[in-house]
């Protein structure tokens, strides 16, 4: 692969969007609070990355679990919740009049960063509200910022017998990363996620929420293996703008500083790295706004 790798551009960050758009937004709900209080502020953040030349925007419900909304309203709303986050992403991509896909995002269901937290038995219970609320308006589902095997395994469990492709992306350790053998949250590898995807028939791989400086390597690893498999999945990635976390930490679980080197030029230096090393699919997790976006489309895409 070379520069000249044609880069499908994903959005942005859509809780930090928010907040910058002043939405509705407190601990825990995080973004989920805006679908509750002020529907309309996630409409017009989807707007934002679409005009900012994101070619796939991905719905607003990465809170909508009993982590960030508690047990009762997720008992009660979470169905209704996960469609409205769904109608909000098809209606921007409808008004902006482009050919834009929309991505069903199935979020950490116990907690991001916290694969110890995970319980497959309660797993389907879940992802089925989830899943049955936001099929009818996206393209694809995207099973974000997994911790660890288990979690995909249980999203592809759900998702059994829907013709919608599945999208996989890991979430990757931050500190003291040995970039001979990148691994997830939860310690297991990069290769075995990749044959993970492989196994599921995942449509694509990508790493998200974590410092894009252990991006490249991730990238460079799971693509030898995929290769090595026969495989024609892409690889790709959407990294956060926070400073590293370490394994006590959870992602959302405080309002975390963003760093000061990565604005839109200090971002792209990046994305041009991830290129060349042969992502096609690129663009950016929390922290990431619109403006990072449109600087991605200028350059890379």
């Amino acid at each position: 692969m070379t520069e000249t790798t044609q880069i499908t551009l994903l959005d942005g960050g859509m809780g930090r969007e928010l907040l910058r758009m002043g939405a509705p937004f407190q601990q825990p709900e995080w973004s989920a609070l805006a679908l509750l209080e002020g529907p309309d502020f996630v409409r017009r953040a989807h707007a934002a990355f679409i005009a900012a030349g994101a070619e796939i925007i991905t719905t607003n419900s990465y809170a909508v679990v009993p982590y960030h909304i508690g047990d009762a309203r997720f008992a009660a709303r979470g169905q209704e919740l996960a469609d409205l986050a769904g109608r909000l992403a098809r209606q921007a991509v409808t008004e902006s009049g482009k050919a834009v896909r929309v991505a069903g995002s199935l979020p950490p269901l116990f907690g991001s960063y916290r694969p110890d937290l995970f319980n497959a038995a309660q797993a389907q219970d879940l992802l089925k509200p989830l899943i049955a609320g936001l099929k009818p308006h996206v393209d694809f589902w995207l099973a974000e910022t997994q911790s660890a095997l288990d979690e995909a395994r249980e999203v592809a469990k759900g998702l059994k017998g829907d013709s919608k492709p599945l999208w996989l992306s890991f979430t990757l350790q931050d500190e003291h990363p040995d970039p001979a053998i990148p691994r997830l949250r939860s310690g297991e590898t990069v290769v075995e996620a990749a044959k993970l995807a492989h196994e599921l028939g995942a449509a694509t791989l990508l790493f998200n929420c974590s410092q894009p400086e252990v991006m490249g390597n991730a990238i460079d690893v799971a693509r030898a293996e995929l290769k090595r498999l026969g495989s024609s999945i892409k690889v790709g990635c959407y990294a956060n703008a926070f400073p590293p976390r370490n394994e006590e930490e959870e992602a959302n679980g405080t309002l975390s500083d963003i760093r000061a080197d990565l604005d839109p030029k200090g971002y792209l230096a990046f994305a041009k790295d991830w290129q060349q090393r042969g992502a096609e699919i690129i663009g950016g997790c929390c922290g990431i706004g619109p403006e990072h976006i449109a600087a991605l489309k200028e350059k890379l895409a």
